[in-house]
């Protein structure tokens, strides 16, 4: 695989290059969760209540994969502002610190998960038929949480390295295995919801091993567990890591936090139907999202590398590239979603009710979409750096800070109804897309300029 060059190539190039085979990774990813719930569905006679059971395993997935962007999204920015400083044994350290933390993690998750399963489950609203079905298929997933965590923590540690395409067939070889494997275990060898679980443990098992593969024999810098001694040594580099991956992690967890708090208030306003719609709605900002983030976190590594190699000229036009790539994006899909909007929903259900219902929604809830624009590219410049305070802020205050309250105060206290959940995201995308990005425009740029005029002064 013919390897990025951060430092001389052409930065379009550079972020096309990284940004595309990840984008073609999350399709992927996203393909594999969507036919995924297909085949559990249609297992025989009890495939409604399994989908449903396996819903209430999400959440707990959800936190799994949210640690393992603490790490691996914490770390390889760091990593790449090493390598860019030429100091290729402490990117080395960076990387096998993050190693050795979602190796630990994924230990101590799975003994939890394993040992609380059941009472977790409960907690998420189970029933006991619900969790005759759930249990099972938690506990053998939980038994493949350590290739999980390998294969999606450490996988930027590729990209960071310039090899945007190994890191797409990375993704694409546990997603590609888990499509032929569920339907063999679930209705060949009748397995049913077992079978789905051990499919996908499977595939991670796959996916981490041509990680771990790639990372210990064909990239410049190998991974590696740390020695004792590096082990006690290792608390500043651990601490770092956590701090700047903290922002993508209150992210993930935010986002379903909002979830819960949007369909706790449309089951008073709207009822079931507008839950549905709600659904429809999440489903298909999933969709939309997904290529601004590859954008943005395709322009990361070649941000943190240049400004790591004190070269800011070349950090500027990384992230001007990455501003009008975001920018153009969003306009185009806010044109999707306004003009071609009965097209989108139609992809998930062919109701007439609903999808009348959901026209309108989906419009309001995008209706300041190209602010969204702002708050990624801001977002990124700030992780990309190694900004982890306006990081973790910025990432806070959108979700927490703003969507939060917005969703009950609206509908209630301004008698807004069910328009007033989806009011609560364009709103949040106007205030917290705006301050982000001012915000970074008055930290970052200043520092830029800095960086120039002290090297035109050596």
């Amino acid at each position: 695989m013919k390897q990025i060059d951060f430092e001389h190539g052409k930065i379009t190039d550079n972020i096309l290059r990284a940004s595309i085979p990840m984008l073609v990774a999350e399709v992927l990813s996203l393909l594999y969760n969507i036919v995924d719930r297909i085949y559990i569905a249609r297992i025989p006679d009890v495939g409604t209540t399994a989908l449903g059971a396996v819903g209430l395993c999400f959440p707990i997935i959800t936190i799994i994969l949210a640690f393992s962007n603490l790490f691996g999204s914490g770390g390889a920015p760091l990593f790449s502002i090493e390598r860019g400083r030429k100091d290729t044994k402490e990117a080395s350290m960076i990387m096998n610190t993050s190693f050795f933390l979602i190796c630990v993690c994924a230990l101590l998750l799975m003994a939890v998960g394993m040992i609380f399963a059941k009472p977790i489950l409960l907690l998420f609203g189970s029933s006991e038929n619900g969790l005759i079905y759930a249990y099972p298929y938690l506990m053998i997933y939980l038994i493949g949480t350590f290739p999980s965590m390998v294969s999606t923590g450490m996988n930027p540690f590729i990209n960071a390295q310039g090899y945007a395409t190994t890191g797409m067939f990375s993704v694409a070889i546990g997603a590609i295995a888990n499509l032929i494997l569920d339907p063999v275990f679930i209705f060949v060898f009748g397995l049913g919801i077992r079978g789905a679980a051990i499919a996908t443990v499977l595939s991670q098992i796959l996916s981490a091993a041509f990680v771990l593969y790639f990372l210990r024999k064909k990239t410049e810098l190998k991974v590696r567990l740390l020695s004792e001694e590096e082990i006690r040594d290792c608390g500043r580099r651990a601490k770092n890591i956590i701090s700047l991956g903290t922002a993508g992690f209150i992210m993930q967890l935010t986002n379903s936090l909002v979830t819960i708090c949007c369909n706790n208030v449309l089951s008073v306003t709207g009822g079931d139907l507008y839950i549905s719609v709600m659904t429809i709605v999440s489903s298909i900002r999933q969709i939309i999202d997904t290529p601004i983030h590859a954008i943005t976190e395709g322009s990361s590594p070649v941000i943190s590398y240049n400004y790591g190699a004190r070269r800011p000229k070349r950090v500027f036009q990384s992230w001007l590239t990455m501003s009008v790539m975001a920018i153009l994006y969003t306009l185009l899909a806010w044109g999707v979603i306004l003009f071609a909007p009965r097209f989108l929903i139609g992809i998930f259900s062919s109701d007439q009710a609903l999808i009348t219902d959901a026209i309108p929604a989906l419009k309001l809830y995008f209706g300041a979409f190209v602010f969204q624009a702002l708050q990624y590219v801001g977002q990124t410049m700030f992780k990309s750096l190694g900004k982890k305070k306006f990081a973790i802020f910025f990432s806070l205050l959108r979700k927490v800070i703003i969507v939060v309250p917005l969703t009950y105060i609206l509908p209630y206290l301004f008698h807004m109804g069910s328009d007033g959940v989806f009011l609560a995201e364009p709103v949040s995308n106007v205030l917290g897309g705006s301050a982000c990005f001012i915000v970074m425009l008055c930290t970052v740029m200043p520092e830029l300029k800095r960086m120039a005029k002290e090297n035109s002064d050596c």
